[in-house]
This record gives C-alpha cells, sequence and structure tokens, in this order.
C-alpha cells in the first residue's frame, strides 16, 4: 500500500517549494559531499518496492522505477556540484516511479486474494448443507475484508499516479525558474540559499528588482510551507570600493530582502539581517566573473 511522503525531508528536507524547491534547494556541497535528501528518498522507495509485492506483480513498473534510480545515481556520481539540479530532478522522479511500482504491486496482490477468496467462498457454498453459521460468517468477513483492501489499495494506487503527475510538472518548473537566480547547499549552519545579486539588485543599489521581488515570493511560500526556526540573511560585495560603503551597502540589501520576506507574510522576529560587505568572498575579486560570485545575499534558513 503506497504512502505518499511529505517535499523539500528539503527541502523532508521536507516540503521546499511547491515540492520542486525541496528539489532544488536541498543539495549537499564539496567533494565529500553527502547524497541529497530526495536521492537518499529514492534510494528508500525502491528498497521498500523491491522487496514488496511489486517484484511478483509489477516487475516491469519495477524495472522502471530502477532504471529512474540509476539515471539519478549516474548524474551525482558523475557531478555532484555541477549536476546538482540535475539529480534532483531525477531522484524525484525515481522516489514517485518506485512508490508507483509499490502501489501496483500491492494493488495486483489484493486483487488475486479476492479473487481466491471469492473462488473459496464460491466452494463453500456449495458445502454450506454441511457448514455451521459461525462458518459462514467467518468466510464472510475474510471476503469483506480482502474486498476492502482491494478498494483501498486501487483509490491509493490512482491517487499515487494522479501526485506523481502533479508533482512532476511542477518540480520540473520550480527547478527551470530557480536555476536562473539561486543555488542552495546543506551546511553545517544550516540550509544555504545563495541568491545571485546581480538578479537582485542594480548595481551599486538595494532596492530590489520586480524579477527578484517575484522569485523571492517563491522562496518565501517555499519557507512557509516548511516551517523555520530562524534565518539569516547576509549580504556580500565583492571588494571594489571603500570596505565602508561596501559594508553599508551589504546591510542594505539584506535588509530589503528581509522586508520583502516579511511583506510576504514570514515573522520578522525570526529573520536576522546582516551585512558583511567583501569579507567573505567565494571567489577571485580579480575577474569580472568572480567578482560577480562575490555580489550576492545568502539565507541561512535553520529548519
Amino acid at each position: 500500500m503506497t504512502r505518499t511522503q511529505p517535499f523539500a525531508r528539503s527541502v523532508r528536507a521536507g516540503q521546499l517549494m511547491l515540492l520542486g524547491l525541496t528539489a532544488a534547494l536541498s543539495v549537499a556541497c564539496g567533494g565529500a559531499a553527502l547524497p541529497p535528501p530526495e536521492l537518499v528518498a529514492a534510494r528508500d522507495a525502491y528498497e521498500k518496492a523491491s522487496t514488496g509485492p511489486a517484484a511478483d506483480y509489477a516487475p516491469a513498473s519495477l524495472d522502471t522505477a530502477k532504471q529512474a534510480l540509476g539515471k539519478a545515481e549516474n548524474a551525482w556520481k558523475e557531478d555532484p556540484k555541477a549536476k546538482e539540479a540535475e539529480t534532483l530532478t531525477l531522484a524525484y522522479i525515481a522516489e514517485r516511479r518506485a512508490l508507483t511500482s509499490d502501489a501496483l504491486g500491492e494493488a495486483a496482490k489484493a486483487r488475486k486474494d479476492r479473487i481466491k477468496l471469492d473462488q473459496e467462498y464460491i466452494e463453500l457454498q456449495e458445502k454450506r448443507a454441511s457448514m455451521t453459521e459461525e462458518e459462514l460468517e467467518r468466510v464472510r468477513s475474510r471476503l469483506a475484508i480482502a474486498s476492502q483492501k482491494a478498494a483501498t489499495s486501487e483509490a491509493e494506487l490512482a491517487k499515487e499516479r494522479a501526485a506523481r503527475a502533479e508533482a512532476e510538472k511542477k518540480l520540473s518548473a520550480a527547478v527551470a525558474s530557480l536555476a536562473e537566480m539561486a543555488s542552495v547547499k546543506e551546511e553545517a549552519r544550516g540550509m544555504v540559499i545563495t541568491l545571485n545579486g546581480s538578479v537582485l539588485f542594480t548595481t551599486g543599489k538595494y532596492e530590489l528588482l520586480p524579477i527578484a521581488k517575484s522569485k523571492l515570493d517563491e522562496v518565501a511560500k517555499a519557507l512557509q510551507e516548511q516551517g523555520f526556526k530562524k534565518i539569516v540573511i547576509e549580504g556580500h560585495t565583492d571588494s571594489r570600493g571603500k570596505a565602508s560603503d561596501n559594508d553599508t551597502l551589504s546591510e542594505r540589501r539584506a535588509t530589503s530582502v528581509k522586508d520583502h520576506l516579511v511583506s510576504q507574510g514570514l515573522e520578522a522576529g525570526k529573520i536576522q539581517a546582516v551585512g558583511l560587505g567583501s569579507t567573505r568572498p567565494l571567489d577571485t575579486n580579480d575577474t569580472p566573473e568572480g567578482r560577480a560570485n562575490n555580489r550576492r545575499v545568502e539565507l541561512i534558513v535553520t529548519n
């Protein structure tokens, strides 16, 4: 019997952003990174399906889930960081397919059990003259339970199929939407959402651009659904200009992000905005690309 698990685990990590944000925002970082929660969930779902009725009653569906999981594993092994979005997408799809194969197996087994009991009941009807009413009632009870189980399995299978289709649709849209402005990593300090500064602000300014407000609306909605204990918003700049000016600009940018998230319903008391200027670069400040990477806002979310 399938059990739909709650996304963004998040991410579960569960659900972070219309299911898709969870997938897009919950990845491990670095060469020694652990697999993301979505990939672990897909492995667990396949393990459960492969040891259940699906192995005997839905082998084709189980094989499809196995292939989907293999693609996710390959993407993760090939390059965890460069292919994080692809890994999360494939892992989530693999999990849904494993859940579906598990549901198919349960439903098929329930149907077979019901057919078997139907036959038993027919045979017993022929012998009912020699049976007591108590024996007949036990058979009727077993048949009723089997019929109810089969009906429940069929209903949950249909529900799982619909959920998988809708989740995959939302996931694809969310990943495509977030990829242009954000990357997310799980670190010891929490889930770190890194927002590209060039998408958020005009050079030297701290007023949010319209596209930035739209994207932050998605982040705010996801965080509301997931729940959080605390968010620290860090503003960062490159090293050009006076350090004092960079400190002020980074703090104002972090505050702008905080104010917008609060305007979308997040609790102000749980959000702290700080400006770190150019003190924590991600990249070199000697190239345009490196400076662009350093101009950013980071949300550190404690779930």
